[in-house]
């Protein structure tokens, strides 16, 4: 097993796209005299939305990240959506590839470059798709399990969601479909990579801590040597110098703690968590017996289960009492929204009766 698949935190960075040799070159030695990179990351076949955008320097990239490699003595990866990108990243000696959220998205990429992989040793990394959904996130980890990618060198990379009318980010975290990851994969090493899910650099800091007080294992960020000037996602990439300083901002944790006071208060705490939620449940298992009796004299007068103005006078009020329960209006909505279907289904049932 290398050095960076043994270490925690995982710390990648690189520029979003390899533009030329001076500029990699130039990156990568700024990176590693900061000490603080265990990987080098670029670009060189960019999936751009329309064909006029920089699509990447293709091939040659590699031999650049190459020499970069050489002159620091960091591994390089790269991004590949095909077979032809694997054999040729392969073929220049790359240390790790990516799959990125547009592959990720499509099975029958995944299952090519799946293929691709078979019989290597290269580490393997695989970000979420577009969507905040966990299956083909799932999907994708299974084809390279599949291929006999061994668990540790295949890593996750969680860099957001598409999603319209986010606030804040470019990409939301949508924080419990990664976590729901982490469940169903607990072998499998996370990283975050807040550049995508910012898009900006001023809330990379607090997006990358958020990340660590959620236990993930490193980071995988976009550096550039004039972020400014970058032909693809300049917005969102900072210097190595910046990137130094926010590394050296943040805080790691340890993910327990065996201290007798800590074990004591934390014991007392998850016993009165459990019995609320014994409590909690069994409030909404009786709702969902009001929402049935509901339903039948729904059926019996010929009255439709989804009545409009009443959905709407429950959230409006259970919004309005939002900030007075110390809870967010987002939160509030989404427990809405899953009891509403709930009790939707319920009536249904008695509908069908």
């Amino acid at each position: 097993m290398s050095a960076v698949q043994q270490k925690k935190p995982i710390v990648i960075a690189g520029p979003c796209s390899v533009e030329s040799r001076e500029q990699v070159i130039e990156t990568c030695c700024r990176l590693a005299a900061c000490g603080c990179v265990d990987m080098i990351r670029g670009g060189v076949w960019k999936p751009r939305t329309y064909p006029s955008c920089f699509q990447g320097v293709s091939d040659i990239g590699l031999e650049w990240l190459a020499e970069a490699r050489k002159e620091t003595g960091l591994p390089f990866g790269v991004e590949v959506a095909n077979a032809h990108h694997v054999e040729v990243a392969l073929r220049a000696g790359a240390d790790m590839v990516w799959l990125g959220a547009r592959t990720t998205g499509n099975p029958f990429s995944v299952q090519e470059v799946a293929d691709a992989l078979k019989g290597t040793a290269v580490i393997v990394l695989v970000k979420n798709g577009p969507m905040p959904d966990a299956e083909l996130w799932t999907g994708a980890v299974e084809r390279m399990l599949a291929a006999g990618i061994n668990t540790d060198r295949l890593m996750l990379i969680h860099r957001g969601f598409m999603q319209s009318g986010a606030v804040g980010y470019r990409n939301p975290p949508v924080w419990h479909v990664a976590l729901e990851m982490r469940r169903r994969f607990p072998q499998l090493r996370m990283l975050c990579d807040p550049s995508h899910m910012c898009g900006n650099r001023t809330g990379l800091a607090a997006t990358a801590q958020k990340a660590i007080d959620l236990s993930y294992d490193g980071l995988f960020v976009e550096s550039h040597c004039n972020p400014d000037a970058a032909w693809s996602d300049a917005a969102q990439q900072v210097t190595p110098e910046r990137l130094s300083e926010i590394l050296h901002g943040l805080k790691w944790r340890r993910k327990e703690s065996d201290t007798p006071a800590y074990m004591r208060e934390m014991e007392r705490l998850r016993l009165e968590i459990d019995q609320i939620d014994l409590q909690l449940f069994g409030l909404l298992s009786r709702r969902m017996g009001i929402a049935e009796e509901i339903g039948r004299i729904k059926r019996d007068n010929d009255v439709t289960i989804f009545q409009l103005s009443r959905w709407e006078e429950i959230v409006d009020n259970m919004i309005g009492r939002a900030e007075e329960l110390g809870l967010s209006e987002g939160f509030v909505r989404m427990i809405l929204d899953a009891v509403h279907m709930e009790s939707i289904a319920h009536q249904n049932k008695v509908m069908n009766d």
